[in-house]
């Protein structure tokens, strides 16, 4: 999977090995042939009972490789930098682990294997299409996220908002252009994008509370065509980020509060669009816990913690987790000779993640539905 990383929502080669590493597992499989390329794998119980979800996401990043791993991509601009290959390599894994073991099962296993979490909805696709009614609602769900910046092998969650919500701003400011030596005589846009990214930042500070982390990051700046011109339109990108639905919600409306009235400020006139992205990620508190102390128990104590500080990431699980008890957990995987806040991070074109940690995702994930389901 890492030599041939595939993007977005329809991966065929991926779905073709994830289907071929349960070929020859007692697990019922349905492939995704319309929206996405998922694959969905139920393992039966030798008793009824509930049903617990696992889920791994299985796209790449449009990001070209310079790791130096002797596997690496084998495909210009695209990268498994995100560690989604070594998702499904370990629910693979656990697949076989709990399918060996099904006679200790009262109720069932869904494995969901999704494309599409980069940005491209994949989780909310695969609930369109039925992924939770294919073998009862489930009762309890579970995500790991490996992650080069924490101790590898330690596995770390918490109750609550564990990662933001993600929203994309642009703004189109207009303006009136004319000749660069005679500005009085135009209306520039220029300074008035410009001031928007100082005042945007201001806002923050002076209308959230600090102990309700809210982000907004201008990314990109475009205006202009030469040097003695000045335009009549600049363009703002980026994006803005909460941890509760409440506060997502406010920030939209002072972005757009702030970018209209600077432009009016400067004789212009602003075009603000907040395109939806994946909402907060919100962990069950009860389930949060069985995770650390299923950690604790069968990897060691030294192995597992609670995750001081929720991150500004964002993550598709979390329309997962707003229709089923469950929660997202990272797993530490820094690779040897570095140091996890030196190491390259998720993302990054030069991104490793050690291997070995990847039998502790393995355990947890087998384990979490073990002792949902013990007979």
């Amino acid at each position: 999977m890492h030599r041939y990383p595939e993007q977005g929502l329809h991966l065929p080669k991926t779905q073709s090995a994830v289907l071929q590493a349960l070929a020859d597992l007692p697990v019922q499989v349905h492939a995704g042939r319309e929206s996405t390329t998922s694959v969905i794998g139920v393992i039966e119980g030798a008793q009824p009972g509930p049903t617990v979800l696992l889920r791994a996401d299985m796209d790449a990043l449009p990001v070209t490789e310079e790791s130096g791993v002797p596997f690496s991509s084998q495909l210009p601009g695209s990268m498994h930098a995100c560690g989604h290959d070594t998702h499904v390599a370990m629910l693979a894994s656990a697949a076989r682990l709990l399918a060996e073991r099904r006679e200790q099962l009262a109720g069932r296993v869904l494995l969901m294997f999704q494309p599409g979490e980069e940005g491209f909805h994949g989780a909310r696709h695969m609930l369109d299409e039925g992924v939770l009614d294919v073998a009862g609602t489930p009762e309890l769900a579970l995500a790991l996220h490996i992650t080069s910046t924490l101790d590898s092998g330690l596995v770390q969650t918490r109750p609550g908002a564990i990662m933001a919500s993600s929203d994309v701003l642009r703004v189109m400011v207009t303006g009136q252009g004319g000749h660069a030596s005679a500005p009085q005589n135009a209306l520039d846009p220029v300074p008035a994008a410009a001031a928007m990214v100082g005042t945007l930042q201001t806002m923050i500070t002076r209308t959230f509370s600090a102990f309700d982390p809210a982000v907004v990051t201008v990314t990109r700046i475009a205006a202009g065509t030469t040097t003695n011109i000045i335009p009549e339109t600049a363009e703002l990108e980026g994006t803005i980020r909460a941890l509760s639905e409440h506060t997502r919600l406010k920030l939209h409306t002072e972005v757009r509060r702030v970018c209209e009235h600077v432009a009016a400020a400067h004789g212009c006139t602003a075009n603000v669009t907040i395109k939806h992205g994946y909402p907060v990620t919100v962990n069950n508190s009860e389930v949060s816990h069985r995770v650390i102390d299923l950690a604790r128990t069968i990897l060691g104590a030294r192995h597992a913690e609670p995750m001081p500080d929720p991150m500004m990431g964002a993550e598709d699980f979390s329309y997962v987790l707003a229709k089923v008890p469950g929660a997202m957990a990272f797993l530490g995987a820094c690779p040897d000779g570095h140091e996890p806040d030196t190491a390259p991070a998720n993302h990054s074109n030069r991104a490793v993640f050690d291997e070995s940690a990847m039998v502790h995702g393995v355990a947890l994930y087998a384990g979490f539905a073990l002792r949902a389901l013990s007979s």
